[in-house]
């Protein structure tokens, strides 16, 4: 116990002293963090090349290494970027985060009581955070997210991503916190990480996905078709370095009306059509697809 509360305090000292340097020092710090990644560390090197080759058949060998190039870059600016969330503030946040077509959303929420966002790991997706100082007061952002295993670290991380107003919710508690705020009077929207790799027991949806297959979490139309709330996909783009843009794009208003699975189908197209726009900016140090198909059936 004493040991984990050491790192945690050592770390948010840290990372609190980074937070307090301006983007472009991080930038310098991210260059030198990006050359010891990848030519030092080779940091899941085999990971990362793994997933290109098997996801872009297509590309030459010269391509993979420049999406490879780009990618642990943008990595090690996400990393210091979320950092930098210890002390931004809303002003200077709003300024590098552009939300748009908020109006649509914003409506969705006061129709339906609430909305369900569907986001990847991709660009700065931890800046759309920012969301809860747009929404109309009163109205709770609900951020999903799977407990780290340090009590102390997971406290700290928590804690970045309710500086805006965020309502963090463990993901196997989400039904339960969901149902309780709805049953308050709250109006809310619900970010779900929709792309990360489930365990077996949550591997439900199989699809073909960047040329392999793949299983995704299906939490998200779960819990759309539970509380019956309009689902958005979060169209994300790194505008440049520091600078991020998410447009919120209506898949369905009657998510009980969709056939199981087509929610979850809909959100892997259009990721797949994101990551191919521009291939960098996706997670490809993940794991994504160490679960196969015929480990799920053999232990299920």
């Amino acid at each position: 116990m004493m040991k984990s509360r050491l790192i945690y305090l050592l770390t948010y000292a840290g990372m609190w002293l980074l937070a307090l340097l301006p983007f472009r020092a991080l930038y310098v710090l991210s260059d030198g963090l990006c050359f010891l990644m990848r030519h030092v560390v080779h940091y899941r090197r085999r990971v990362v090349r793994t997933n290109l080759r098997n996801s872009f058949p297509e590309k030459s060998e010269q391509e993979l290494a420049g999406i490879e190039r780009r990618f642990y870059h943008y990595i090690c600016d996400y990393m210091l970027e979320e950092i930098k969330l210890l002390r931004i503030s809303f002003r200077e946040l709003s300024r590098r985060m552009e939300y748009d077509n908020r109006e649509e959303y914003l409506r969705m929420i006061d129709k339906h009581g609430g909305i369900v966002l569907l986001i990847p790991h991709y660009a700065n997706f931890e800046w759309i955070i920012g969301m809860g100082s747009i929404m109309s007061p009163g109205d709770v952002p609900v951020q999903v997210y799977k407990p780290l295993h340090n009590s102390y670290l997971d406290e700290m991380f928590k804690r970045i991503r309710a500086r805006f107003g965020g309502y963090n919710v463990p993901k196997h508690s989400t039904a339960r916190e969901v149902i309780g705020l709805r049953r308050s009077g709250k109006r809310m929207a619900i970010g779900l990480i929709t792309d990360q790799s489930p365990n077996r027991s949550e591997a439900h949806y199989w699809t073909t996905f960047l040329n392999q297959d793949t299983v995704f979490m299906d939490g998200a139309e779960r819990i759309a078709k539970l509380m019956d709330f309009p689902v958005f996909y979060c169209e994300l783009q790194r505008v440049k370095r520091g600078y991020c843009k998410v447009s919120f794009d209506l898949v369905t208003e009657t998510p009980r009306q969709t056939a199981d699975g087509e929610i979850t189908e809909c959100f892997a197209r259009r990721l797949e059509q994101t990551i191919r726009r521009n291939p960098p900016y996706w997670f490809w140090s993940h794991k994504r697809w160490k679960l196969k198909r015929e480990d799920v059936v053999q232990h299920g």
